[in-house]
């Protein structure tokens, strides 16, 4: 894994060559984040949105627990310690509101909040959401990561690029 600082300390990108150093760097993210959180996982299908959404639930505290898609369920909610992990994967709505049927607001104010296909909230994405850019690498296990977040990650991202 290697993380190199783009043009800020709100700005990182990640060359990471498989699954695991995915894995490896949600697992780095997870501790950082806190209650109120919102990180959204851009990027196309099949790029590593939700396997890293699965390392980052498993990453902190509690009993290790399968991290499924939750492409039909729309939110998965994971009790993990101290917090609470919301999922969600927002490909199959068809109307941001649809998105506040779900407790999207409540998981913002209450929980860690993860939302794969956070462009179906239309303009509904937090100011300050970290948001995490998915795309192929140069092999086909390859993944590259470009981090950007507000300044209530400033401190946060240097931690994650150490």
């Amino acid at each position: 894994m290697t993380g190199a600082c783009a043009e800020a300390a709100t700005s990182l990108s990640f060359d990471l060559p498989d699954e695991a150093a995915t894995a490896a760097l949600a697992a780095k993210l997870a501790p950082l984040a806190r209650r109120g959180d919102v990180i959204a996982l851009q990027g196309d299908l099949g790029c590593g949105k939700t396997a890293f959404a699965r390392a980052f639930v498993n990453a902190l505290p509690g009993a290790p627990e399968e991290v499924p898609s939750p492409t039909f369920t729309l939110v998965q909610i994971y009790p993990r310690g101290d917090r609470e992990v919301w999922h969600f994967d927002l490909y199959r709505l068809e109307d941001p509101e649809e998105a506040q049927e779900l407790g999207l607001e409540e998981a913002m104010a209450e929980g860690i909040t993860l939302i794969e296909w956070p462009e179906r909230l239309g303009g509904g994405l937090p100011r300050g959401a970290l948001v995490l850019q998915f795309s192929y690498g140069a092999t086909a296990t390859a993944r590259r990561i470009e981090v950007r977040g507000g300044p209530a990650w400033d401190s946060r991202l240097k931690e994650l690029a150490a």
